[in-house]
C-alpha cells in the first residue's frame, strides 16, 4: 500500500512540476520559423514502420514517399511497446535511424505519443488500467483502445513515455509537430471501484455537497435520495436513467480525457514549445467521446480529425467543427485513401483533398501508407500493396501533391473568417441521445430528431450556397466575431450559453432559433420558467404547446414553403414580431418571429430547422448581415473564391456545367473555359481570368 501511495504521490508531483514549467511558457508558437501557416499545403502519409520487414525495405518506402511529393509523415501512434517493450526499458534504435532517414530525404515527421492503446506488460502490473464493465467484469485488453485512461499508474506511465519521446527529438531537425493518443475520445468507460472513487470526487467538486447533489440529479424521484457520498454509484452506460446522473457521468469521463490530454500539451509546451500539437482527435466517437469546443484551446494547436467522407454535407459540418472557433486551417491526420469498399475508386482520394481546400484544409495524410497483412485492419487497402508494390492509389496522391504544390502559390490553405456560427454543444448531444432503455415516450417529441440532424438541417442551406461557417460552443466563444448565431434545436442550453446569446443580441447580433430549444438547464432537468428558458425576454415569447402536424405550409419573403415539417411549437409572442404563419392550420398560428433586443434580433422558428425553411429565411437576411453567398453551383458541386480566382469541386459521379462570366482559364486542366466550365464526375479545377 505505501509503495502504491508513493507511485500516485510521484504522478501527482510530476504532473503538477510539468503543468508549472508549462505556464511559464509562451502560449502561441506562430512567430517560429517553421510553424506551417498560409502559403503551405501538405501531403504525406500515416506510417508505421514497425510492421515493415527490415531497414531495406523503410529505406524503400521513404524513398517512395519523396519521389511522390510528400513533405510530412506521422508515426509513432499504437506502437507504445515498440518504445518501451518493458517497464522503463526504452528503445529508440531504430525510431532513431528512421528519423535520420526522414531528414535525410526532406521529410518532415509528426511525432505522435502512443499513448493508447496500452501495452501487455503494463496491464499486467497495472491492473487498474483494465476496463471493468457496468457489470462487474474485467475485461481483457483484446482490442484498441480498451485502456482505463483515468488509471494514476496509467497517467504516470504515459507522462513518463512523452517525456522521454520528446526530449529525445526536441532538437530533431525532421521533427515537425507532436501529436497525442491517437483517436483520443474513443475506448470505453470503466466501472471499477477506483472509478467510482474518482466519481465521486468529481462530483464533490462540482456540487461541493450531497445536498446540492441530491438537487442537481432530482433524487427526490422514485426514492433515489442519497444521504452520502458513499452511495453514490457510476450511471450504466448502457441505461437506463436517470436523465442528470447519466449526463454527469458522461462528463465526468469527458473530463478525464480532457486531463490526459492537458497533461501530455504540458510535456509539449516544457520540451518543445516551438512545435505544434497536431492531434487526431475523436470527440464525436460513439462509445465516449468527450468535450472538445469547450476545451480545445487547452491542448491544440490546429483543429485535426480523421477525415473518412461519406456525403459532403456531413463531411463539411464534421471538418468546420474540428476547426473550432479557430482561424488556423484543419489537418486531416487521416485522410480516406481511396475508398468506399476495401480498394477505393480512383479519383476519389483527389476530389476530397480539393473539397478539404474549400473548408480550409492545409494537409492531407492518407491512411494508411502499406497495406497491412494482419491485426484490426488487416483487409485495409494502403498505398502501397500487400506485396509491396506501389498501387494507382499512390500515383494518385502524387497528383494530389503536384497540384498542392501549384496551389500554395495561389492563396492556399485558405484561412477563414466565417460570419455564420452554428451552436453545438457536447452535453446536448449527450441530452438528446440518452440510452435507449433510458429515454421513454414522454421525451422523444422534444428530442426527435435530434441534435445532428437539426444541425445537418441548419447547416445544409449555407453550404449549398458556397458560405463559410463555424461550428462553436456558444458559451465559450466570443460572439462579436459572428453576424449570424444558429441554435438548431439546442435541447440543452447551459448558463453560459444563454448569457452569451443574450449578450449577443443585445449588443447588435442576430440570432435564430428552432423549436425543441433550450428545454432544460444544465443538470438535464426541465426550465421552471416560461420557454425558451432564460431568452423569453430575448425572443419575445414563451412556448409550452406542441403540436404534431405533418405537411406544413408557410410563405417566407415570397417563397412558399411546404414540407414535413414534424412537430410544431406553439408561439405566444409578447414583443415579437410575426414574420411568417402556417397557412394550413386554423388560424394565423406563428412559424417564424423576430424580435428586437437590444440593438439586435432574435428569430424564433416554430419547428425543427429544415432546409426548405431555413433555406429563404437565411436568405432574406443575407442584405441585412453583409453576408454575401458564395460562388452559384449546381448540386453536388462547392466553391470558394480565392484571391481573385475560383475553385470548383465536383462531389458527384456525374459531370456537371457551372455558368461562369465569360472566358476563364483552368489552373488545374489548363482549359480555357467559355460561359460554362465542364466538370468530369469528381472533377476539380481552379479558374482565373
Amino acid at each position: 500500500m505505501a509503495m502504491k501511495f508513493t507511485r500516485i504521490a510521484a504522478a501527482c508531483a510530476l504532473a503538477l512540476a510539468v503543468l508549472a514549467t508549462a505556464d511559464a511558457v509562451a502560449q502561441s508558437t506562430e512567430g517560429h520559423p517553421e510553424w506551417p501557416g498560409a502559403g503551405q499545403l501538405f501531403v504525406g502519409t500515416n506510417y508505421q514502420p514497425f510492421d515493415r520487414s527490415g531497414r531495406e525495405q523503410i529505406e524503400r518506402d521513404i524513398q517512395r514517399m519523396k519521389q511522390a511529393g510528400m513533405k510530412v509523415v506521422r508515426m509513432g501512434d499504437l506502437a507504445w511497446d515498440a518504445f518501451e517493450p518493458s517497464e522503463g526499458k526504452f528503445d529508440f534504435r531504430l525510431f532513431d535511424w528512421i528519423m535520420d532517414r526522414m531528414q535525410a530525404a526532406g521529410l518532415k515527421v509528426i511525432v505522435d505519443i502512443p499513448g493508447q492503446p496500452a501495452p501487455i506488460w503494463l496491464h499486467k502490473k497495472y491492473p487498474g488500467v483494465d476496463i471493468v464493465t457496468e457489470r462487474g467484469e474485467r475485461l481483457d485488453p483484446v482490442e484498441r483502445y480498451m485502456d482505463d485512461t483515468s488509471d494514476p499508474d496509467y497517467r504516470r506511465l504515459l507522462v513518463r513515455l512523452a517525456d522521454t519521446m520528446t526530449k529525445r527529438y526536441a532538437k530533431h531537425p525532421a521533427l515537425f509537430a507532436i501529436g497525442y493518443n491517437n483517436e483520443s475520445g474513443n475506448g470505453m468507460v470503466s466501472y471499477s471501484e477506483a472509478d467510482r472513487k474518482r466519481f465521486i470526487g468529481w462530483l464533490q467538486r462540482k456540487y461541493g455537497s450531497v445536498a446540492a447533489l441530491n438537487k442537481a440529479w432530482a433524487s427526490q424521484r422514485w426514492s433515489r435520495h442519497l444521504n452520502t457520498w458513499d452511495e453514490v454509484r457510476l450511471p450504466y452506460i448502457e441505461g437506463p436513467g436517470p436523465y442528470e446522473r447519466y449526463l454527469d457521468m458522461r462528463r465526468f469521463w469527458s473530463d478525464q480525457t480532457v486531463e490526459v490530454l492537458e497533461l501530455l500539451e504540458a510535456v509539449r509546451k516544457k520540451n518543445t514549445p516551438d512545435k505544434p500539437a497536431i492531434s487526431n482527435l475523436w470527440d464525436s466517437a460513439g462509445r465516449k467521446g468527450f468535450d472538445m469546443l469547450a476545451t480545445y484551446r487547452k491542448f491544440v494547436s490546429y483543429g485535426a480529425m480523421g477525415f473518412y467522407p461519406g456525403d459532403p454535407l456531413s463531411a463539411g459540418f464534421e471538418a468546420t467543427m474540428m476547426r473550432a472557433g479557430m482561424k488556423s486551417p484543419i489537418w486531416f491526420n487521416e485522410f480516406t485513401a481511396g475508398g468506399p469498399g476495401y480498394y477505393g475508386t480512383p479519383g476519389r482520394s483527389r476530389m476530397w483533398a480539393h473539397f478539404g481546400l474549400l473548408m480550409g484544409a492545409q494537409a492531407v495524410m492518407p491512411w494508411t501508407w502499406h497495406s497491412h497483412h494482419g491485426g484490426e485492419e488487416q483487409a485495409l487497402f494502403g498505398l502501397i500493396d500487400h506485396d509491396d508494390r506501389p498501387s494507382w492509389k499512390l500515383d494518385e496522391f502524387a497528383t494530389v501533391a503536384k497540384e498542392f504544390a501549384t496551389l500554395e502559390k495561389l492563396g492556399f490553405p485558405r484561412l477563414q473568417e466565417p460570419k455564420v456560427a452554428i451552436a453545438y454543444a457536447f452535453d446536448n448531444i449527450i441530452a438528446t441521445n440518452l440510452p435507449k432503455e433510458g429515454m421513454n415516450n414522454t421525451v422523444r417529441p422534444y428530442v426527435n430528431p435530434g441534435y445532428m440532424k437539426q444541425a445537418h438541417n441548419a447547416y445544409e442551406p449555407l453550404f449549398k450556397d458556397n458560405v463559410d461557417v463555424a461550428v462553436i460552443h456558444v458559451g465559450h466563444e466570443d460572439l462579436s466575431r459572428y453576424k449570424l448565431v444558429i441554435v438548431p434545436g439546442l435541447y440543452l442550453l447551459d448558463a453560459a450559453s444563454t448569457a452569451n446569446l443574450r449578450k449577443f443580441v443585445a449588443e447588435g447580433g442576430t440570432v435564430i432559433m428552432t423549436a425543441q430549444s433550450a428545454k432544460v438547464n444544465d443538470n438535464n432537468q426541465w426550465h421552471d420558467t416560461p420557454l425558451p428558458g432564460g431568452l423569453t425576454d430575448v425572443f419575445g415569447l414563451r412556448t409550452n404547446a406542441f403540436y404534431n402536424a405533418g405537411t406544413l405550409q408557410t410563405t417566407i419573403d415570397g417563397t412558399e414553403v411546404k414540407a414535413e415539417l414534424g412537430a410544431y411549437e406553439v408561439l405566444e409572442p409578447s414583443t415579437a414580431e410575426v414574420l411568417a404563419s402556417f397557412a394550413n392550420l386554423d388560424g394565423k398560428t406563428p412559424a417564424i418571429t423576430v424580435n428586437r433586443f437590444g440593438k439586435g434580433r432574435a428569430i424564433y422558428v416554430a419547428t425543427a430547422a429544415h432546409p426548405q425553411l431555413m433555406r429563404p429565411l437565411y436568405r432574406q437576411l443575407y442584405a441585412s448581415l453583409g453576408i454575401g453567398p458564395g460562388p452559384a453551383t449546381p448540386d453536388g458541386v462547392y466553391a470558394r473564391v480565392v484571391d481573385g480566382r475560383t475553385l470548383y469541386v465536383n462531389t458527384t459521379g456525374e459531370p456537371k456545367e457551372v455558368v461562369i462570366q465569360g472566358a476563364m482559364s483552368g489552373v488545374l486542366t489548363g482549359k480555357r473555359w467559355q460561359d460554362v466550365l465542364r466538370l468530369e464526375p469528381l472533377g476539380v479545377d481552379l479558374l482565373e481570368k
